[in-house]
């Protein structure tokens, strides 16, 4: 069984308060500001990208490299959004030197995706994707080797998706497990996909991967608590070629905090993994290389892995959502045909899936996940401040 662990790294660039009855000036660097204030609020931003590193990435990438010196079979993978790593030489740099740390092993694999973890596929012009994925993989090389595995922003995935993705170059797809994809069959395997030559679909075994991501402290679980042992020995019993665990990296010190044990987990499961002789590491690329697949799947409608529906409805799912989209969208020309580098930024930065992800309307246990990652007091907050940046954006644009 090759146990192959995937971790996304993403931090959004998070929108200052704006009003859209003040004036709009230029800023000295070139940015559009807000009576001196840019669109963005670079003090929120390193306040949380200084706390998460201090939580989450440097002890964790620490620990990572110390697991990889000591373990030679031990393997992992990350997706580093371009928005993360833009941070990171801003904000954190010492964050982006030990990701980079971490490549010189030649045992970490850096995945393919969106440059600004964007909604771009949902376009219906698909340029716009291509040019953010070539983007991802212009700043990937910068320290590394480019997967040909493309995770697209949050797992979305669809036959359509796995197509053009495919046309690209790229190998493998990741995507979830999903039941209603899968039937009765097994996310423990490699997939090809309907209407795609060649390239394969890594599934995420979402039930191994939350075990970690989201049920790790909470003491109401009937298996709390984790321990490395424990984890190890289910991989070791279960059937099939591989078994993908997929989630936030945050998981880290950030999701669950240093005290509930989660580093020890870490720092044991290598480890514990190396006592069961049929458990191996391996990274997405070298599971496309050398498992074939199983079967085909067939997925008409774009899935992903967040919420419970698992599909869009995390960023389009009422009609803030689609109304932001539609405008952001529709201005796409008017950006491009200007020519100017840094409103072509800040446009695709205002195409962040996170800037969705904060209006939705939900109930239970999926609202509480949106307003524990939210800045704004509530989804109508949300949508009101990024309609006033958009539609201010969209006048410059218009008059520039």
């Amino acid at each position: 069984m090759d146990v192959c662990i995937y971790f996304q790294v993403h931090q959004p660039l998070r929108l200052a308060q704006y009003s859209i009855f003040e004036s709009t000036t230029v800023s000295p660097d070139g940015g559009w500001a807000h009576k001196g204030k840019k669109y963005f609020d670079a003090d929120l931003n390193a306040q949380i990208m200084d706390k998460i590193a201090k939580k989450c990435y440097l002890p964790t990438n620490a620990l990572m490299l110390e697991l990889l010196e000591k373990h030679p079979e031990f393997k992992i993978s990350y997706s580093l959004t371009g928005v993360f790593i833009e941070q990171c030489k801003e904000f954190s740099p010492e964050v982006l030197e030990s990701f980079k740390q971490l490549a010189r092993t030649g045992r970490v694999e850096f995945l393919s995706e969106t440059y600004y973890h964007s909604l771009s596929y949902l376009f219906s012009n698909k340029e716009e994707f291509i040019s953010q994925v070539d983007l991802h993989a212009k700043a990937i090389s910068e320290f590394a080797t480019p997967s040909k595995v493309f995770r697209n922003t949050e797992a979305m995935f669809s036959n359509d998706i796995a197509y053009h993705v495919e046309r690209l170059g790229y190998t493998g797809i990741l995507a979830e497990g999903l039941e209603h994809i899968l039937g009765w069959r097994s996310p423990n395997y490699l997939y090809t996909v309907k209407g795609c030559d060649r390239i394969k679909a890594l599934l995420r075994n979402f039930k191994l991967s939350d075990d970690i991501g989201y049920r790790f402290s909470a003491k109401w679980w009937s298996e709390y608590p984790l321990t490395a042992d424990k984890y190890a020995n289910w991989l070791s019993q279960l059937q099939g070629d591989c078994v993908n665990i997929f989630m936030d990296y945050e998981t880290f010190g950030e999701h669950h905090w240093s005290d509930t044990g989660i580093f020890e987990f870490l720092r044991h499961f290598p480890g514990e993994a190396a006592k069961h002789q049929n458990i191996r590491f391996a990274t997405p690329s070298e599971l496309v290389e050398k498992i074939p697949p199983r079967d085909d799947i067939d997925a008409p409608q774009v899935t992903s892995w967040a919420d419970m529906e698992r599909d869009t409805s995390a960023w389009l799912g009422n009609e803030m959502q689609t109304s932001a989209f539609s405008m952001l969208e529709a201005m796409e020309n008017s950006v491009k045909d200007k020519q100017d580098p840094e409103l072509m930024r800040t446009w695709r930065m205002l195409g962040n899936s996170d800037h969705f992800y904060y209006m939705c309307t939900k109930s239970l246990s999926d609202q509480d996940v949106h307003n524990y990652f939210s800045p704004y007091d509530s989804p109508f907050d949300a949508y009101i401040n990024y309609m006033n940046v958009l539609t201010d954006f969209k006048d410059r644009i218009e008059k520039s």
